[in-house]
C-alpha cells in the first residue's frame, strides 16, 4: 500500500492473539465457526476485511458444486462453488493460499464481490488429515494478507477447536 508521495506504508499487524483468547472449543462446530467469523469481523472489518466466512466440503457433490457456504459475515456470497477457485485449491492441496491480487488467478477466480482484490484461504484439516472445509477472508485492498495473517488465523482456528494446533 502506498501512502503520501507514493511511499510504502507499513502493514498493519492484526491482534489475532486477543481474538484467539476470547474463543472456546466448546459447543458445536457450527457454533464455533459462527463465533470465529463474528470475532474476526468485529475486530477487522475496518482493517482491510471485506468478507469472512467458511466454505464446507460436500465430498459426494459434483466438483463444480462441492463447497457450500457456512457461517459468514457480513454480505451474501456465492454458493455452492466448485473446486477450481481459490477455496477449492486450498482444500485440495491442504495448503494455505494467500492471493496478493485476485487478478493473478485469471479464470480460476470466483468473484462473489467484484471489488475484492486479495484473499487468504486456510484449509480446515481434522485429526484424521481430512480437509472438511476452508476459512476464506477477502479484502478490497491488494496485498492485504501475508504469512503473519496465516499464523494468526491458525491460532484463532486452533483455539476454537476447528483445526489441530501445531
Amino acid at each position: 500500500m502506498l501512502g503520501f508521495y507514493n511511499v510504502p506504508m507499513p502493514t498493519l499487524t492484526r491482534d489475532y492473539a486477543a481474538i484467539a483468547s476470547s474463543l472456546s472449543s466448546a459447543g458445536s462446530r457450527e457454533q464455533r465457526m459462527t463465533a470465529v467469523v463474528d470475532a474476526l469481523w468485529e475486530a477487522f472489518h475496518n482493517a482491510a476485511y471485506s468478507w469472512v466466512g467458511f466454505y464446507l466440503d460436500r465430498p459426494d457433490a459434483p466438483d463444480d458444486q462441492r463447497l457450500i457456504l457456512g457461517p459468514r459475515r457480513d454480505k451474501p456470497a456465492c454458493s455452492p462453488i466448485g473446486l477450481h477457485g481459490a477455496c477449492g485449491r486450498a482444500m485440495l492441496t491442504k495448503q494455505t493460499l494467500i492471493v496478493r491480487d485476485v487478478k493473478d488467478l485469471g479464470e480460476n477466480y470466483i468473484a462473489c464481490d467484484p471489488r475484492d482484490r486479495s484473499e487468504i484461504v486456510i484449509p480446515l484439516i481434522d485429526e484424521r488429515g481430512t480437509c472438511w472445509g476452508v476459512l476464506d477472508i477477502d479484502s478490497h485492498e491488494v496485498g492485504a494478507f501475508d504469512e503473519r495473517d496465516e499464523a494468526g488465523l491458525r491460532l484463532v482456528l486452533a483455539h476454537a477447536g476447528l483445526i489441530r494446533a501445531k
